[in-house]
């Protein structure tokens, strides 16, 4: 007779693991949830400073055209009409992101979209044949201009490399608009939970049992033991103990401060696209949700090289580490009662609605 108390153990509570456990307590399965950290949710975790809804681990913006997906997290909290528009701030220029009409206007006092056209056009022809590197790559998509003042710093703090010396796969393309938009994204639905990411966390994993503060690495063989099936969303190395060689990430680090003024930069999401600026952005986390608090609260966030006991943050998806990630993948396959998912899991950069789907699909393949 089998000793397991619980049909699913999820390691991690992130987004990917609260959609499983949706899932399966909605078909009356047991579900027990370990996390390492002091509290459920992930990247996702908010903290309430001064009555804002301060975005812990960076700003999330949930957005999406896959209806089903846009259906089941609507259906579980509502969603405000957050629409971001980041603006990038290179030495004190401020230009609107993603690059459109309004770029182009600031940057060269042009206004139709075919003269736009004529001084990108120009300018990538100064790149022939096939792009070396990140550079050349990104000059031959965008020309000169928007590459010096908004790709270079921005894209070398974060990788904490030239752009000479990355590869130009990382910028398979960067878009561009002859539109005076200002929505960074394309899709038909975007928005934050009104009550803030951890009303949805809630939700997700409502009547499963949690241990919070619990390492399942510790006792990995004690832990598979409670139950029929593993979810596992940590890094896919670390399950394994780096035993084929430890996977490359980028990391990040914060910086919050609370502000005695009701509105510090007047957006969202400012970028700092200059190298000599540490920092990749800042953050005003009262805008997600339209606040009108008398203070308010900023985060500045810095790009950092990962480091044992730092938080993974970004795969890095170059060769190397990709034919890596395919080692360890065929491992994970030979063990029928463990599913590796998410971002760590799968060693892969997802946005949150691709989580979401494939957390679903998941659910469906496996244990429906």
């Amino acid at each position: 007779m089998s000793e397991r108390k619980y049909d699913l153990l999820l390691v991690g509570a992130g987004l990917y693991n609260g959609v499983i456990a949706h899932c399966a307590r909605r078909d009356g399965k047991s579900v027990l949830v370990i996390e390492k950290r002091p509290q459920i949710g992930g990247n996702l975790y908010c903290e309430e400073i001064e009555g804002i809804q301060v975005h812990r681990y960076g700003a999330h913006i949930f957005h999406t055209s896959d209806e089903e997906v846009w259906r089941f997290v609507t259906g579980l909290v509502p969603f405000n009409r957050f629409t971001n528009s980041p603006v990038a701030n290179y030495k004190g220029e401020m230009y609107n992101l993603p690059f459109n009409m309004n770029t182009f206007r600031t940057l060269w006092n042009i206004r139709t979209p075919e003269e736009a056209r004529a001084v990108i056009e120009e300018q990538r022809r100064e790149i022939t044949g096939e792009p070396q590197n990140l550079e050349e790559q990104a000059i031959s998509l965008v020309g000169r201009d928007v590459y010096e003042k908004l790709v270079r710093g921005y894209t070398e703090k974060q990788w904490g490399r030239s752009c000479k010396d990355l590869p130009a796969f990382i910028i398979r393309r960067l878009p561009v608009r002859f539109t005076y938009d200002n929505n960074y994204f394309n899709d038909r639905h975007q928005g934050i939970p009104e009550d803030g990411y951890n009303a949805l966390i809630e939700k997700l994993y409502e009547g499963c049992e949690i241990r919070t503060n619990t390492d399942y690495l510790e006792d990995k063989a004690g832990f598979n033991a409670l139950a029929d099936r593993i979810v596992y969303t940590g890094p896919i190395d670390q399950y394994y103990g780096g035993k084929l060689g430890w996977l490359a990430y980028r990391s990040l680090r914060f910086e919050t401060e609370v502000l005695d003024t009701d509105n510090y930069q007047g957006v969202a999401v400012v970028n700092y696209t200059e190298r000599e600026i540490p920092y990749t952005r800042i953050i005003e986390h009262k805008h997600f949700a339209f606040g009108q608090q008398e203070k308010t609260v900023i985060t500045r966030e810095y790009p950092a090289e990962y480091a044992e006991g730092m938080e993974p943050y970004y795969p890095v998806n170059d060769d190397a580490n990709s034919a890596l990630y395919q080692r360890y993948r065929a491992l994970a396959l030979e063990e029928p009662r463990v599913l590796f998912g998410g971002r760590l899991g799968e060693y892969s950069y997802y946005d949150m609605d691709k989580v979401v789907r494939r957390a679903l699909d998941a659910y469906e393949e496996h244990f429906a």
